[in-house]
């Protein structure tokens, strides 16, 4: 769950008195190691209650009020922290939240709550005991696999970044069964270890999100090389990793949770042949091909009484072909990821709607359509399509009782507006 290791990049470094400091000393609390170790003394601790429940808009009264009485280096983290932990719910729900420590990138980059639990189990059930994370971050991905019952040694060369994991694994109990060590990914030993979980940056301060595979840190050929070293091994990447670029033999999953797809994960040593697989949380289901059964792509046919709309991680796992063969559907048009069936089918893997009209896209038609059927509600969704569906929401201002769904998206090559609801 790292994304702060870069063998490439000098770590930064707090000077010693600033490491050892631990206390509400004013001076070295600018350092944010410092400043750190500040918040967990106890009078930090103290203040990280006081300003638990300050919310942003008294953030700046309550920081006035606290620095009569406190270092406004103190003041200023601890009012950070508060804010990182209300940020952080929603991945790790609102009670490990408010016990565990954060820092932005942590909070940005690190593994959901339930998709780390999901990896979790499925390293569980390998037999997996003991376990090297590489790049564990502030440490979301080993604490799930902590209360697993596995043993998890978790690496990250940033100073901060490994206190804060280390903090966090004492906040939750779980100390005994993880062992934070500072170090470069690339020189740690992981042969004593049932498996091996690589999470590589993918993510840089000066460009952004990372999309060249070789440019994570460490690049992706490294991360290959380390997991087939390890009698089991994940390693998690970029969703939309060009599948060309996936290695041989491995199997690879698209985990989606609540619908949106959250990452990716080659698999090594799972004793499966190669194969893509798309996950669904938290309903825990799972659509599997093996890559030489995979199903060639449906036909195109005209647009039924039913469209479904597959989940992020079965189009991303090339798998659209397996849920229309589920639903007894074609698509709409031969580069477009809407199935569409005369049946309806129930299945996990996309979401039905009932088509009630068919458009040339026009937006004097559809506003027209819609004032026709009082619709107030309007949820617009595309594919295929350049139009905005805030910019067209404007543009139609519904208005009524009614709602409905509206898709803009290509038929047989053509722009067109298909506009229905949820199906029952």
């Amino acid at each position: 769950m790292g994304r702060v290791n870069d063998p490439h990049t000098p770590p930064p470094s707090a000077p010693a008195a600033h490491r050892a400091t631990g206390g509400t000393e004013d001076a070295g609390l600018d350092d944010p190691l410092a400043a750190f170790a500040a918040l967990r003394t106890e009078a930090g601790r103290a203040l990280l209650d006081e300003v638990r429940d300050v919310e942003p808009a008294q953030e700046l009264a309550a920081a006035t009020r606290l620095r009569r009485e406190h270092p406004a280096p103190l003041v200023s983290a601890a009012l950070g922290q508060a804010r990182l932990r209300r940020r952080a719910a929603a991945k790790f729900g609102a009670k490990d939240a408010g016990r565990m420590f954060f820092t932005p990138d942590g909070v940005e980059q690190s593994t959901r709550a339930s998709v780390a639990t999901h990896r979790a189990e499925s390293f569980r059930s390998l037999g997996v005991r003991t376990l090297a994370d590489l790049c564990c971050g502030i440490g979301g991905d080993a604490i799930a696999l902590a209360r697993a019952g596995i043993s998890v040694l978790a690496v990250d060369r940033s100073p901060l970044t490994c206190a804060v994991a280390r903090a966090n694994a004492e906040a939750l109990g779980l100390a005994d069964l993880i062992e934070v060590r500072e170090a470069d990914v690339t020189d740690v030993d992981t042969s004593a270890y049932d498996a091996v979980f690589v999470d590589p940056a993918r993510r840089s301060s000066k460009r952004g999100r990372i999309f060249d595979p070789e440019s994570y840190s460490p690049p992706l050929s490294w991360a290959v090389q380390a997991a087939r070293k390890a009698p089991r091994a994940a390693l998690k990447i970029a969703p939309g990793i060009p599948h060309e670029a996936i290695p041989a033999g491995t199997e690879a999953e698209w985990i989606s949770d609540g619908g949106d797809v959250k990452e990716a994960v080659l698999w090594f040593g799972t004793d499966a042949p190669a194969s893509h697989r798309a996950t669904l949380l938290p309903q825990d289901v799972s659509l599997w091909s093996s890559l030489d059964a995979m199903l060639p792509d449906p036909e195109v046919r005209p647009v039924g009484r039913y469209l479904y709309e597959p989940d992020g991680a079965v189009i991303r796992a090339h798998l659209v072909a397996e849920v229309a063969a589920r639903v007894g559907g074609g698509l709409i048009d031969e580069t477009i990821a809407y199935v569409t069936s005369d049946a309806l089918h129930a299945t996990p893997y996309a979401v039905a709607y009932e088509i009630t009209d068919r458009l040339p896209f026009g937006v004097k038609k559809l506003k027209a359509l819609l004032r026709e059927r009082e619709v107030g509600i309007l949820t617009v969704k595309k594919r295929g399509s350049a139009v905005e569906p805030e910019e067209l929401r404007r543009k139609v201002k519904p208005q009524g009782k009614n709602s409905a769904t509206v898709f803009l998206t290509r038929v047989a090559g053509a722009p067109t507006m298909l506009i229905g609801h949820p199906a029952p």
